[in-house]
Formats: C-alpha cells, structure tokens, sequence
C-alpha cells in the first residue's frame, strides 16, 4: 500500500470511528478504537501510546477524538506527566488543562488495583462520566509475589472479566498496557487471560527512533505490521515502509 492510499473497506468503517492513533497511514489500515473495544497493548513502547491516547481522546471526535476526560489507573508507576504534556503541546493544547482532564489513580499493591477495578471503579466511571479507561501495566503487580499464585490468578481473572464488563456495557473504549516481564509460567497464564477478554490486540515495540506497530489481532481488520519513524519523544511522524 502506497503512502496515502486506503481500502475502501477501511473507509466504510470510517463512519463508526471514534479514537484515531493520528497517523494517517495507520489510520486507513487500522479503524478508531469504539465504544466497546477492549485492546491489549504489549511491548516496550506500550506506555507512550497510553500517553498518546488519554491527549488524544480529548480532541473533539471530528479529528479523531472522543471530546472526552480519561481514567488513568496506574498499574506501574509509570503515568509521566512531562511527556503528557509534551503530547498535548504537540497538538496544540493547554498542557495544563490536558493533564486536568486525565483523572489518575495509582495502585501499589496487587490488593489496590483489584480494589480500584472491582469495587470503586463503577461510581467513579459514572461521576466523570469518560469515554476512555486506561490501565497500564495491568500484570506487573500481579507476578511482585504480594498475593499468592492462586490468589493472584483468581484476582486476575475477576479483573480482566470486569474491564471487558465495563468495556460492553458502558460502551466505553477500555486500553490495557500490559508491561514487558521475564518469561514465565505464570506471567504467560496472565497474558492469556487478558488477550481471551480482549477484542483488539496490539504490540508496539520501539528501537532506537523506529516504532513498529503490529497488529495482532481484530475482529474486522487483518494483521499487519508497519514501522514509523518518531521526529520526537512525543508523536508519531512520517511512514516507513518495511
């Protein structure tokens, strides 16, 4: 596919786009994330999309956003508000105000996260009233040994059930993060868990100034795989064929 070119099939979901990546060539191979898409994002770059995301999902819908404020549950102390910031710059907004409108909450225990998700969440949800959930670094507390493997399982389980809920039901568009661990059993029994509640599954891997963008699975769209080149920390620049 040539730069600027799109499948017209690509472009007859156009319509029911609500949450753009931004990038004009991705954005004709990949439709907008829409009010009950539950995506998995893996890999070392999965972080800076979830930053990306929560500024862009304010933008209003004709340019790809959702018009929106964003939950922010912090799975890894990981939430950055300096590059958050330098994104929201990127597309001419406030900083400031942008960082207002991402509501963060951080957990610091397997039992926090799980609390925040399966008994707080809901009430929150209807209070701000987002389009957008994220979580980031949703299996890092979960393999830190705080609860029991059997426990850690079963509250696993329970979470990535309600999100998928919550995703449907609420029509919301729900991001997980999932951080990149040392290979282990448990750490593979999580990651399937998560990606059998998921729709849409992601990895985002970033070498040097080259982000690559795979798309593993959709219930719409093809896998594929393309690369772009990153002018800044914070956005996505020109196409690189691979």
């Amino acid at each position: 596919m040539q730069h600027g070119e799109c499948n017209l099939s690509v472009l007859a979901v156009e319509k029911i786009r609500c949450l753009s990546l931004g990038v004009p060539v991705l954005d004709c191979l990949l439709p907008g994330f829409k009010p009950g898409d539950f995506i998995v994002v893996k890999g070392n770059a999965a972080t800076f999309m979830s930053f990306l995301l929560s500024v862009r999902c304010q933008l209003r819908e004709r340019k790809g956003g959702l018009n929106s404020s964003v939950v922010f549950i912090d799975g890894g102390n990981s939430f950055d508000p300096y590059l958050v910031a330098e994104v929201a710059r990127s597309y001419s907004l406030d900083p400031q105000l942008a960082l207002d409108r991402i509501y963060v909450s951080r957990a610091f225990t397997v039992y926090q996260l799980s609390s925040l998700i399966l008994e707080k969440l809901d009430p929150f949800l209807r209070r701000t009233k987002s389009r957008l959930l994220l979580v980031s670094n949703i299996n890092s507390l979960f393999l830190d040994g705080d609860a029991s493997e059997n426990e850690a399982k079963d509250l696993f389980v329970k979470v990535c059930s309600r999100l998928s809920k919550i995703a449907v039901g609420k029509k919301l568009v729900v991001i997980v993060t999932y951080s990149p661990e040392r290979v282990s059993r448990k750490n593979f029994s999580f990651k399937t868990v998560l990606l059998s509640k998921s729709n849409i599954s992601i990895t985002l891997v970033r070498k040097g100034k080259i982000l690559r963008f795979i798309l593993e699975d959709h219930p719409h769209v093809n896998q594929f795989m393309i690369e772009f080149q990153m002018a800044s920390r914070a956005s996505l620049t020109a196409f690189r064929k691979t």
